[in-house]
């Protein structure tokens, strides 16, 4: 569990370090407002953002919501913003999802879904995809991991759709 809560502290890290990535001029602003702590400004701007399908915002807000940042904590609101994002194939919207199926929080704990989407996103090098994997395997049976995997390769086929 501690791994887990690790990995998902490593990742929000490094999506709010990323300079890289070209972010809407919205998306920046709400950026700045979170960094300060004015998490209500950032969730007026990610949330349209969000909805329009912009896979960065729709992780930003699960966070907020996983965390209860400027929001009331709402695993389950932070599952649809995460699942959104890993539909689109975005691979930190995968592990997020896939630590929330680990946890069971927002969902029933399952840990052949949380394999599943851990797998996902580990197939694209996301850094903390690997670790948390690795810590979901420890505790799953040869029989688990073999549906997780099968699971695994039916989302990469139906494109992250319905999984």
């Amino acid at each position: 569990m501690k791994n887990l809560t690790a990995t998902l502290c490593l990742t929000l890290t490094l999506l709010l370090g990323s300079a890289s990535m070209s972010w809407s001029a919205d998306f920046q602003k709400g950026l700045a407002a979170a960094k300060r702590g004015d998490f209500a400004t950032a969730l007026r701007d990610w949330t349209p953002l969000a909805k329009q399908g912009d896979a960065d915002a729709q992780i930003f807000l699960g966070v907020m919501y996983a965390k209860g940042r400027g929001v009331p904590q709402d695993y389950k609101a932070a599952i649809k913003w995460y699942t959104f994002a890993a539909e689109q194939g975005d691979p930190t919207g995968q592990i997020y999802l896939g630590i929330l199926y680990g946890q069971g929080q927002g969902v029933m704990k399952d840990l052949v879904y949380a394999y599943m989407w851990l797998s996902i996103a580990a197939t694209s090098k996301e850094r903390g995809s690997k670790r948390a994997l690795d810590f979901a395997v420890k505790h799953m049976t040869p029989s688990q991991i073999e549906k997780a995997q099968k699971l695994a390769r039916e989302c990469v086929r139906k494109k992250y759709k319905g999984c």
